[in-house]
């Protein structure tokens, strides 16, 4: 059995006294990891969990002590550096693949269950890097609220190496140092573009909203259908020299992009539409710009929606000091785990099994 993750995580330091523990780190990282695995939604479950496995997880840790109890796993977790714990993460992700290809689609999420109090004040927000074609959360950095994904989302770029990708960020992270960031990396940016950065959606608006601009640009279709409704998806691609001269500040931009969404429903035939504009250091070209858009979903719809429905993580009240983050990474760590394993069957079937069956999570922590 490989235990590649949690050699990378011997690097993160254990704060405790020296010789005054009673359950070392590793084997309560362990313990949490395979809980998660197994199904365990918070501390208390976790514990459960294991003491069942006890007999399989001294296989790989002596566990001479027992299960560390959940009092004994939440207190750990709310001391441990959430940034060791996220660069070591980060450093185990780069050692399953050899390079980052693809997009990477940077997003942000709020643990809603991490809230201080009823108003939502207080609630944790992670800055997510997500590789779409490998499937796998590559990095993650926790902020204090989402308007501080500007600052974060710098640090995010430096735990990875993106040679050769395509960083795709919401409007949020449409900011020259971002973008000047990623061209610094030897990456390709698509930004998107809201009236946070005014001109530059002017501008861009403008062009798209003349007839005649918009009838020379090359454009790409798509059409795909799922969850009762069909979606035609298009995609206006120009060269962005002009905009390029007006706003010198926006390093390597080459084109502009508009992308059209309809979504029509199958039963009542009611439509929407949403159109987004993009900003890119790709060249005019719509079919790869429109891919690459389409792409960046796969982070709401690969990790978001499947941290809140697979592991119920917006339900978790987790919330002092650093144990819901750090919480957070583990269920990432298991997250890429499931991935990696090549059964076709769902997330949350997989977790079920690797709970009933001992092979099966030796699968899973071997792939």
């Amino acid at each position: 059995m490989s235990m590649d993750f949690l050699d990378h995580i011997k690097v993160v330091e254990d704060h405790r006294i020296p010789g005054m523990t009673t359950y070392p780190l590793d084997e309560v990282l362990l313990t949490v990891l395979v809980g998660l695995l197994c199904r365990g939604e918070d501390f208390d479950e976790i514990e459960i969990i294991c003491e069942e496995h006890l007999s399989w997880l001294r296989r790989f840790l002596p566990f001479g002590k027992g299960i560390a109890p959940a009092q004994t796993l939440r207190r750990v977790l709310r001391a441990l550096d959430p940034m060791a714990l996220e660069k070591a993460f980060s450093s185990w992700v780069a050692s399953l693949q050899a390079k980052v290809t693809g997009v990477v689609a940077i997003d942000g999420k709020t643990l809603r269950g991490s809230k201080q109090d009823k108003s939502g004040a207080g609630a944790l927000h992670l800055v997510s890097a997500y590789g779409h074609a490998a499937g796998l959360t590559l990095a993650q950095r926790g902020v204090a609220d989402k308007s501080n994904e500007i600052t974060a989302i710098p640090e995010l770029l430096k735990m990875l190496e993106i040679e050769g990708a395509i960083v795709t960020i919401d409007a949020m992270g449409t900011q020259k140092a971002i973008a000047a960031k990623i061209i610094g990396s030897k990456a390709d940016y698509l930004l998107a573009l809201k009236e946070n950065q005014e001109t530059l959606h002017h501008d861009a608006a403008e062009f798209f909203a003349d007839p005649a601009l918009a009838a020379a640009c090359p454009r790409a279709c798509q059409t795909g259908s799922g969850h009762g409704r069909i979606e035609e998806r298009s995609c206006l691609a120009a060269d962005a020299a002009w905009l390029a001269e007006r706003h010198p500040e926006w390093k390597a931009l080459r084109s502009i992009a508009q992308v059209t969404a309809t979504r029509t429903n199958k039963k009542t035939g009611e439509s929407s539409t949403e159109t987004r504009l993009y900003i890119s250091s790709l060249p005019p070209d719509p079919a790869p710009l429109l891919a690459a858009s389409r792409s960046h979903w796969s982070i709401e719809n690969n990790l978001h929606w499947q941290l809140d429905v697979t592991f119920r993580e917006d339900q978790c009240r987790t919330r002092k000091d650093h144990a819901a983050r750090n919480l957070a990474t583990m269920r990432k760590a298991v997250l890429n785990l499931l991935r990696r394993e090549p059964s076709n069957i769902s997330l949350k079937r997989k977790r079920l099994k690797a709970a009933l069956n001992p092979m099966f999570r030796d699968t899973i922590l071997t792939c």
